[in-house]
């Protein structure tokens, strides 16, 4: 196999290109279904693998920024964008993306980056995962359990009424100026309260090397109270923006390793839409407890690297390596087969 590794200048070491074409092919099928750019993936892979910290999120952002253009057309045509809240986002994003960079390279200079980096990792998707689960399997038992509410209703139409108590309570906030977002069902909500939420999603992403998809699917959903699969395709167009910016920022820098992208982005153009096609045969809960195992296995995987990083103990670093690509591949596959399931069904 030594014959597919390349010599990538500006991430200064040898990766095998095969491996990058299957790494783009499952981000993609995992961008394209969830909603996200799948920078945080790429980053992670690329890190674990021996990426600079800096190179790895220039590079993870241009690769998702491809997968975003591929994932944002195919949901447009299912009807999933929300193309107002996804041109406001740009507001507060930019702004966050910019600031989150601009810490990463002051950090560098300290050799601090990685370590801050990989705790940011551990603390935001433990987080993000855990609420997750707690919301489908405490606050979903609960509506199932009501029968005043429950009565003569499906599962698919429990799935179906998916605002959150918090996201109610933000939409009940009279700050003016006041917006509306019919596409997603949003009739009044606060200015402040979208800019707000962009803008930590981009400092998120700027100081992670993504498109901040794993903070902005879960805040669509939870916070501004969108129907989840609008809030993957808004999402997915969210994250393209903030990527193409971010991309933009850390290439005027010199750390994008643009042809390790370009390897990435073979895979990813096929798997972007096989993930998007899969969306319309899984349920709102169903899409959330994939995401909520998805990024609970990837913080597990970042703790063993900052593990590795501290105790230089080998089989930290090969744990570690093996989860992401295991849990990418193996959530992947769920997709796909539950794809291929659904439309053998329906042709037949």
């Amino acid at each position: 196999m030594e014959i597919l590794n390349l010599h990538f200048p500006i991430a200064g070491i040898e990766f095998n290109v095969l491996l990058l074409i299957v790494i783009g092919f499952f981000v993609g099928v995992l961008g394209g279904f969830f909603g996200i750019g799948g920078g945080w993936i790429v980053n992670l892979i690329l890190s674990i693998f021996g990426f600079n910290i800096s190179v790895a999120n220039g590079t993870a952002l241009s690769n998702g920024f491809a997968i975003s253009i591929v994932g944002t057309r195919k949901h447009f045509q299912l009807g999933n964008v929300d193309w107002k809240l996804a041109f406001l986002s740009v507001v507060g994003s930019f702004i966050g993306v910019e600031i989150g960079a601009q810490f990463v390279l002051w950090l560098e200079k300290y050799n601090a980056a990685e370590i801050v980096v990989h705790i940011v990792y551990i603390i935001s998707l433990s987080g993000v995962g855990l609420y997750m689960l707690y919301d489908y399997f405490i606050i979903r038992k609960r509506i199932l359990s009501d029968t005043t509410k429950t009565e003569n209703k499906t599962r698919n139409e429990i799935d179906s009424e998916e605002t959150s108590n918090l996201a109610k309570k933000v939409q009940s906030l009279k700050i003016p100026p006041m917006l509306s977002f019919e596409i997603s069902g949003i009739y009044s909500i606060s200015l402040w309260v979208v800019i707000s939420v962009f803008f930590f999603s981009g400092l998120i992403a700027g100081l992670m090397g993504f498109g901040g998809g794993f903070i902005i699917l879960p805040c669509l959903i939870y916070v501004i109270g969108c129907p989840t699969i609008i809030a993957v395709g808004t999402s997915l167009m969210s994250v393209g923006l903030t990527a193409a910016y971010g991309t933009f920022s850390y290439a005027l820098k010199g750390k994008v390793d643009i042809i390790a992208s370009l390897y990435m982005m073979i895979g990813a153009g096929i798997g972007t839409q096989l993930g998007v096609a899969s969306v319309k045969y899984i349920r709102g809960y169903g899409i959330r407890i994939l995401f909520a195992l998805l990024i609970l296995l990837a913080a597990l995987s970042v703790l063993l690297k900052l593990m590795d990083i501290t105790f230089h103990v080998w089989i930290f670093k090969f744990l570690s390596s093996l989860i992401i690509m295991l849990s990418a591949s193996f959530v992947s596959f769920v997709i796909l087969i539950k794809w291929f399931l659904e439309a053998r069904k329906r042709r037949f």
